[in-house]
């Protein structure tokens, strides 16, 4: 599967249940190769 280095970046924004506040929700999804993550834990454990 080939996936660009970006993000995906979701946002929502909502009302609580009695109105008073504002929710604002952010989610960032970050795909990277398993190969990536091996590299990054093989440097911490040198």
């Amino acid at each position: 599967m080939e996936h660009e280095n970006k993000p995906i970046v979701e946002t929502q924004v909502m009302k609580n249940k009695d109105g008073k506040y504002v929710i604002h929700k952010t989610i960032i999804t970050d795909i990277k190769p398993v190969k990536y993550y091996e590299k990054v834990f093989e440097s911490k454990e040198g």
